[in-house]
C-alpha cells in the first residue's frame, strides 16, 4: 500500500492548537483604552479579523467581498434572454417556412403565407397559433420543436434548478417523470401542513427524485426553503421587466405549464411556498446591467443568489438594534463566498465564546464586562509594550523573568512558611523528601515540610500614587489612552515585580477618586470642569500617611494647571484662569508631600505656558523633577522614573 500526503483542504486543520485568545483580548485592548467599552471593543475586533498567523478575514472584508460578488452578478447579463432566443428561434422557424413556400405558386402556399402573416407578435400567442401549424419546411419544423424544448427546459429549471439537464433528452418518459415528482411533492407539502409527515416519507421522496434536486437537501424543510427562494427570484425576474416582457414572459410561461401538464401542480407549489415563506422579497425588482443575455434559468439563478447576497449583506454590516454574530447564515455565506469564509465566521464566532470560556469576559445585565483576569491582562500587554520601547542597553529596565520579585538571592534557603514569595530551593527540597524516605525504597514523595525556600535580600517597600488627570481636556488632546494604559502598565509592574509595594491610583477631574485595578480598562474621561489636583493630592497623603514605614512614590499626570479645589465643605470650587486660592491650596499639599519626604514627579502632557510655571514651582517647593514626554512615550518615561526611584532606593 502507498500514502499520499497533502494539505488537508475540508475546513480547518483538525490537528491545529487551540485558538489563543490572548492576542484578540490584546487587540481589543487597544479600543478600551482609548475609551471604548468591551462590547464595541468586541465588535471592532470581529470587523477587523485576525490578522497574523490565523489571518482570518473579519466581517468588514467579508463584506467587501460579498459587494464585489454583487457587483459581479448585476454585470453578469441581461433577464429576458429568454424572450429574445424565443423571438429569434420563431423569426428563424417563420423564414425558414417562408422560403420553403415562396417557390411553391398554389393557392395552398399564399394560405398559408397569410396565415404566417396574421401570427400574434407577442411570442406567447405566435407559439400558440402555430403549434397548430402543419410546418412545410422541416427545417422550420425542427426549430420549432427546439423552441418549444427550449421553453420546457427553461420554465422548469426556473422552478427547480438542474430541470434542465434532467430534460435534455426529450423523452417523454422523462416529462411523465417530471409530473409524477410535481404530484408527489405536493402531496408530501399537503401531508405536512396536516401533521402527518416524517422523515421517511422525505427519505423516500429524496430516493425517487434525488437527481432532479442538486443541493441534496436533508429535510422537507431545507427543500422548502431552496423551492421556496427559488421561485421568489422567478417571480422578482418578472416584477423586473418591462410591462410588456413581463406579459411576454408570463404568457410563454403559463403556456409551457400547460401544454406539458404542469400547471395545476404548480399552482399548487407556488401557494404552499409563498405560505410557507412570506419572508421572501417576492415582488421586489432587480437590475441587471450586463451586455449578454441570459437564459430563464441562469437569470433566476442570478437573482436567488443576489437576494441571498442582500441578506447577508444587511447581516455582516451589523448596523441593526440588537445585531449579533450568531444572525449570520452559515449556509448563505457558503452559497455567497465558499467553504473558506465559512471557516473565517466560525472563527469570528469562536472568539467571543472563548474569551467568555476563558474567563476575560462575562455578561451582567446584558452587556459585556472585562473580568479581573482580563484585566490583568490588559496591564501585563501595556507593561511589555513599555518595556519593548526601553533601550535594550540600560541595566534594570528591561522585563526579567527569572528573578524571584523579593529581592537578590543571599545563597542559604530557610523552611517554607505560608505567604513566602520567594523562589523554591528545588535541590534542598528534594534531598529533604530522598532523606525522609530513606531506606523505605520506592518513588520519592514530598511533603509540605520538605519545601525550602531561597532566602533574598529584603528590599525596601514603598507607598506609590499614581495621579492621573481625568478631565474632558485629555480626550480632547487624544492623551486619553496613554494615561489609562501608563495606569494598568504601573499597576501589573508593581503587583508583579514588587508585590510588597502598595499602590493606589487616583483619578482626579472636579473631585478626586481611588481608581480599584478592575476599573482601570474600562474607566473614561469626565465630561465636567475642573482640574483638581488639590483633592487628589490630599487622598494620595492619606495613602502615605497609611504606609509610614514606606517610601514613597508620587507620579502625576495631567496636561492642565489646576482649577478647582475641595472646599470645608466637600463641595469644589472651579474658576479658570485658576484664582489664587486654588493655587495656594494646592501648593500647600504639594508642601506637605515635601514633608512626608515624598518627591513629585510631574509628566506633561500639553504644551501651556501657565501649566509650565505651576510645575516648575511644584518642582522648586519639591525637588522633584518635570517630564514633558509625546502621548506614545508617556509609559516609557512613568515607568522608567518609577523604576529609577526603586533602583535608587
Amino acid at each position: 500500500m502507498s500514502y499520499r500526503y497533502g494539505e488537508y483542504r475540508d475546513g480547518p486543520d483538525p490537528l491545529a492548537p487551540p485558538y489563543d485568545v490572548r492576542s484578540a483580548l490584546d487587540r481589543m485592548g487597544d479600543s478600551i483604552l482609548s475609551g471604548s467599552n468591551p462590547g464595541h471593543a468586541l465588535r471592532d475586533l470581529l470587523r477587523q479579523g485576525l490578522p497574523g498567523t490565523d489571518n482570518r478575514r473579519g466581517l468588514d472584508e467579508l463584506l467587501r467581498d460579498v459587494r464585489r460578488r454583487r457587483r459581479e452578478l448585476r454585470e453578469r447579463g441581461r433577464l429576458d434572454g429568454t424572450l429574445e432566443r424565443a423571438r429569434a428561434l420563431l423569426d428563424k422557424a417563420i423564414g425558414q417556412e417562408r422560403a420553403e413556400l415562396f417557390p411553391d405558386p398554389s393557392d395552398d402556399a399564399r394560405l398559408r403565407e397569410a396565415r404566417l402573416d396574421a401570427v400574434p407578435d407577442d411570442p406567447a400567442g405566435a407559439i400558440q397559433e402555430l403549434s397548430t401549424y402543419e410546418w412545410r419546411s422541416q427545417a422550420a419544423r425542427r426549430t420549432f420543436d427546439e423552441l418549444r424544448d427550449l421553453l420546457r427546459r427553461e420554465v422548469l429549471d426556473s422552478q427547480f434548478r438542474g430541470m434542465r439537464q434532467a430534460l435534455a433528452d426529450p423523452d417523454p418518459a422523462a416529462m411523465e417523470r417530471v409530473r409524477q415528482m410535481m404530484s408527489d411533492l405536493n402531496d408530501m407539502l399537503d401531508r405536512d401542513a396536516r401533521g402527518e409527515h416524517t422523515q421517511d416519507d422525505f427519505d423516500r421522496f429524496m430516493s425517487k427524485y434525488e437527481d432532479m434536486f442538486p443541493e441534496s437537501p436533508r429535510n422537507l424543510e431545507e427543500l422548502v426553503d431552496s423551492l421556496a427562494r427559488r421561485a421568489a427570484a422567478t417571480q422578482r425576474l418578472l416584477a423586473s421587466l418591462t410591462p410588456q416582457q413581463r406579459e411576454e414572459l408570463a404568457g410563454l410561461i403559463n403556456q409551457t405549464l400547460e401544454q406539458t401538464g404542469l400547471a395545476e401542480q404548480m399552482r399548487r407549489l407556488g401557494e404552499s411556498l409563498h405560505a410557507r415563506r412570506p419572508d421572501l422579497a417576492w415582488h421586489t425588482p432587480e437590475r441587471l446591467t450586463g451586455d449578454q443575455p441570459l437564459g430563464m434559468g441562469d437569470a433566476v439563478t442570478a437573482l436567488d443568489e443576489l437576494a441571498d447576497l442582500t441578506q447577508l449583506e444587511a447581516a455582516l454590516r451589523q448596523d441593526y438594534p440588537g445585531a449579533s454574530i450568531e444572525d449570520i447564515d452559515e449556509a448563505a455565506v457558503r452559497r455567497a463566498l465558499g467553504r473558506s469564509a465559512v471557516d473565517d465566521l466560525n472563527a469570528l464566532k469562536q472568539i467571543e465564546r472563548e474569551l467568555e470560556q476563558q474567563g476575560y469576559l462575562r455578561r451582567h445585565r446584558g452587556r459585556l464586562e472585562l473580568t479581573p483576569k482580563a484585566v490583568r491582562r490588559l496591564g501585563e500587554t501595556a507593561l511589555r509594550r513599555v518595556f519593548s520601547a526601553l533601550d535594550a542597553g540600560r541595566r534594570g529596565d528591561h522585563d526579567q523573568t527569572d528573578a524571584g520579585a523579593a529581592g537578590e538571592l543571599t545563597g542559604s534557603t530557610r523552611p517554607w512558611r505560608f505567604g513566602d514569595e520567594q523562589p523554591i530551593d528545588v535541590v534542598r527540597t528534594v534531598v529533604n523528601g530522598v532523606r525522609r524516605g530513606a531506606g523505605r525504597g520506592g518513588a520519592v514523595t514530598l511533603s509540605v515540610d520538605d519545601f525550602e525556600v531561597a532566602e533574598t535580600e529584603r528590599r525596601t517597600a514603598a507607598a506609590v500614587c499614581l495621579l492621573v488627570d481625568l478631565s474632558y481636556s485629555m480626550a480632547l488632546r487624544g492623551t486619553w489612552a496613554a494615561a489609562k494604559q501608563t495606569a494598568m502598565a504601573l499597576q501589573a509592574l508593581v503587583s508583579s515585580k514588587f508585590p510588597q509595594d502598595s499602590v493606589q491610583i487616583i483619578g482626579f477631574s472636579n473631585y478626586a477618586r481611588v481608581l480599584a485595578p478592575d476599573e482601570l480598562a474600562g474607566l473614561e474621561w469626565d465630561m465636567v470642569q475642573g482640574t483638581n489636583l488639590h483633592h487628589a493630592l490630599l487622598i494620595a497623603g492619606r495613602h502615605l500617611d497609611r504606609h509610614p514605614d514606606f517610601e514613597p512614590v508620587v507620579l502625576v499626570v495631567t496636561d492642565g494647571e489646576p482649577t478647582s479645589h475641595l472646599r470645608r465643605n466637600g463641595s469644589y470650587a472651579f474658576e479658570w484662569p485658576p484664582t489664587p486660592e486654588t493655587l495656594e491650596l494646592t501648593l500647600a499639599e504639594v508642601d506637605k508631600m515635601t514633608r512626608r519626604r515624598a518627591t513629585l514627579n510631574v509628566f506633561m502632557l500639553a504644551e501651556d505656558e501657565r501649566l509650565k510655571e505651576f510645575v516648575d514651582e511644584v518642582a522648586r517647593r519639591n525637588g522633584g523633577r518635570v517630564f514633558s514626554p509625546s502621548p506614545e512615550r508617556l509609559g516609557e518615561y512613568v515607568v522608567s522614573d518609577f523604576l529609577r526611584t526603586r533602583r535608587a532606593r
